[in-house]
């Protein structure tokens, strides 16, 4: 059995509050399910209790949590799913992301501009997002084609992202 390094218990729950979410959030960005993303997780915090571990800047401590559950994400798969320059390029997209919070502000404003959809584009982002139904679910819903549920897909995910942008420079 690992040993267990002895780290006083407020600092470790400090550590976790400080930055459980934002991991679950990152290794949930790289494509792990919520399930995989909570075992990773509560895996990274574990080795904090087992190796020596000095915590730095939230910044710097954050960067570390997330290294350990990348790796392990990429440890969950027989063949990798991504290589290094994706990897890299996930990290640098993430860093975009989540600034210095963790994500907080980029959902907050992601939850705001949610709330402004309306109609069909709404209802599409509901039952892809929300109830996890499949393209020709939706297609079949909405009489489309599985090509056009992409595509709309495709088109509220630029016009969400730009929503963020833009809330973003307003400081809303």
């Amino acid at each position: 059995m690992p040993e267990v390094h002895s780290i006083p218990s407020d600092a470790v729950v400090r550590l976790v509050r400080r930055h459980q979410d934002e991991v679950w959030r990152y290794v949930r960005y790289l494509g792990a399910s919520a399930e995989l993303a909570d075992d990773l997780v509560q895996d990274a915090f574990l080795q904090v209790l087992r190796a020596p571990f000095v915590e730095r800047s939230d910044k710097e401590t954050a960067g570390w949590l997330r290294t350990v559950v990348r790796n392990a994400f990429v440890r969950s798969f027989r063949r990798p799913p991504f290589e290094q320059a994706e990897l890299d390029a996930i990290e640098s997209n993430w860093n975009t992301f989540a600034t210095d919070d963790g994500g907080d502000e980029s959902l907050r404003h992601l939850r705001a501009c949610v709330d402004q959809l309306t109609g069909r584009v709404r209802d599409v982002v509901r039952w892809h997002y929300e109830e996890r139904c499949s393209r020709s679910t939706i297609g079949e819903r909405l009489g489309m084609g599985d090509d056009g549920v992409k595509s709309l897909l495709r088109r509220t995910r630029t016009g969400l992202r730009n929503c963020i942008e833009r809330r973003r420079a307003e400081g809303a």
